[in-house]
């Protein structure tokens, strides 16, 4: 077994396990057994309806056959070949925008006086607005992504309701991995103090005593896309399945107040369950890494129109999730993915191409910053 490979797993799972010991109050997930079975009433209410089931089935069917004659023909190939080498030159790049997209919103979630979600308030100001403000500059980077990590792991033991904002264990755990980047606070340090001829370099102690954290993430940094990928499929499952079709109630509230019936003319229970079983589809190819970039674009356009169709919908709340995706899309599904799998099966060789035309970016997350 290749123990180099599943320890990054083993240590994932074991703290999405702490985080379901939060999932186990039922009463945040629904507030009582009846709203199971109504959850449940609601979704077979639905697709009861012959136009219904045939819209949802339809839209299914049609996704399965693309994706299957995408695989057996492979369009646009050259294309794709310019957009991946395109997008390993952003490789270098992408630590800084994962500090960006966690940083930014814990700022804001500390001026605004809530944690981590709009839905948990809590009186944590100063720590949320110091480990965002230390990962915007990049500062002790990997120990404040650890510390953000840890508060978020205690709030979610005592506030379920933290499970909404669960992409925050990959965000933190994959920056810890990565360190600061470029450009970073850290960066600009460590190349002093690599010199020792420089002031700085003669008396500083950080960097030279935290090389040994260096060395024991280095070997694991191309975990770092697998670690967000399998937070954000999480997420997006959960969300799904937890806000749309287990409690309807909510979001037919918001089909109706914003007459979105008006832009799709289906029935307001269609826009629900639609809405929910695309967002947990998308859960699921981001979880096992399947068309990981096709996939992250898709969760990106969803985000998008979400933004400009719910006007009231807090936007600093979902700015780790653009991030996140938009962190996908450039590095790709990293390993331990589906789209290995069937690049195996396509080609048969040792090169890394997924089946979305991908190649996983090794080159970037292993590129020491």
């Amino acid at each position: 077994m290749n123990w180099r490979r599943v320890t990054p797993l083993v240590v994932l799972t074991t703290l999405l396990s702490v985080s379901g010991t939060a999932s186990a109050h039922v009463r945040y997930v629904v507030d009582s057994a009846e709203d199971v079975v109504s959850g449940l009433r609601f979704l077979i209410d639905v697709l009861s309806d012959p136009f219904n089931a045939a819209l949802v089935g339809g839209g299914a069917l049609g996704v399965a056959v693309a994706a299957l004659a995408y695989l057996r023909f492979r369009p646009a190939a050259r294309d794709l070949a310019v957009l991946r080498g395109t997008l390993s030159g952003y490789d270098d790049l992408v630590p800084w925008m994962l500090r960006l997209s966690v940083g930014l919103p814990l700022v804001g979630a500390g001026f605004a006086g809530y944690f981590f979600t709009p839905l948990v308030t809590a009186d944590l100001r100063v720590l949320q607005v110091a480990v965002g403000f230390l990962l915007l500059f990049g500062l002790a980077t990997r120990v404040v992504a650890l510390v953000g990590l840890l508060a978020y792991l205690a709030g979610l033991v005592a506030e379920p309701a933290l499970l909404l904002s669960g992409e925050y264990v990959g965000g933190f755990l994959a920056i810890a991995l990565l360190g600061g980047g470029r450009p970073s606070a850290d960066h600009m340090l460590q190349r002093i103090a690599e010199d020792e001829r420089t002031l700085y370099g003669r008396f500083d102690p950080v960097h030279r005593a935290a090389s040994w954290l260096h060395a024991r993430t280095d070997p694991y940094r191309e975990y770092a896309p697998t670690l967000v990928r399998l937070a954000l499929g999480f997420n997006f499952f959960y969300l799904g399945f937890t806000q749309k079709l287990f409690a309807p109630g909510p979001a037919l509230a918001v089909v109706e107040k914003y007459d979105l019936t008006a832009v799709v003319p289906v029935d307001p229970g269609l826009w629900v369950v639609g809405a929910g079983l695309t967002e947990m589809a998308v859960g699921v190819a981001l979880f096992v890494g399947l068309f990981t970039r096709a996939t992250a674009a898709t969760a990106f356009t969803m985000l998008t129109l979400t933004l400009f169709g719910l006007p009231d919908d807090p936007v600093l709340a979902h700015v780790t999730l653009f991030g996140m995706v938009s962190m996908l899309f450039i590095t790709g599904s990293g390993p331990l993915a589906a789209d290995e799998r069937l690049r195996a099966a396509a080609f048969g060789d040792g090169s890394r191409t997924g089946a979305d035309g991908e190649t996983s970016s090794a080159s970037g997350p292993n590129q020491r910053v």
